[in-house]
């Protein structure tokens, strides 16, 4: 039976890459929103964010924070990070930054945005405990292939790791 994910992701620079990881079959994630649907729940202020994050998250087994280039300086997925592990879910980041977007172009790999969660009363991060995976592969075919092959044992260990933290 196929996880029940919650994808997080920087929106403008991988919509698309995220598009190929959801589509792959092997998991159940939330309907990502069109751009129009984005932009019309961004217009509705932070609360109206907050509410979408919670229903879409609702339900989830694991948090994938799916990484490109700038998704570690996006606050929204800082919280969403945050509120997966608070909420006892598993998260797993997995770079995609070799996958190509819709122009045929691979990005730069971007900080782990793990280390942007910290824990009250500590020095350690999310990064600590929680996996950020890089597919292997040279180009975009392989990195698909290994996320492919691998990302249900990911988000497996994610759960584990979650569950005796």
């Amino acid at each position: 039976m196929a996880r029940r994910v919650f994808f997080s992701f920087h929106f403008d620079g991988d919509f698309w890459r995220t598009q190929q990881v959801r589509n792959m079959g092997s998991l159940e994630g939330q309907s990502l929103c069109t751009a129009n649907a984005w932009e019309e729940v961004k217009r509705k202020g932070d609360a109206a964010i907050e509410r979408w994050i919670d229903d879409n998250m609702h339900g989830k087994s694991c948090v994938i924070t799916l990484v490109g280039a700038q998704t570690a300086s996006r606050p929204w997925v800082i919280h969403e990070l945050s509120k997966g592990w608070n909420d006892g879910k598993g998260v797993l980041a997995i770079r995609v930054d070799r996958l190509l977007d819709s122009k045929g172009q691979s990005s730069m790999a971007g900080p782990n945005p793990l280390t942007k969660v910290t824990f009250k009363d500590s020095q350690r991060t999310l990064a600590d405990v929680a996996p950020l995976k890089t597919p292997s592969g040279s180009d975009s075919k392989a990195v698909y292939a290994s996320i492919a092959t691998n990302i249900e044992a990911w988000i497996e260990e994610a759960i584990r790791i979650r569950k005796t933290a």
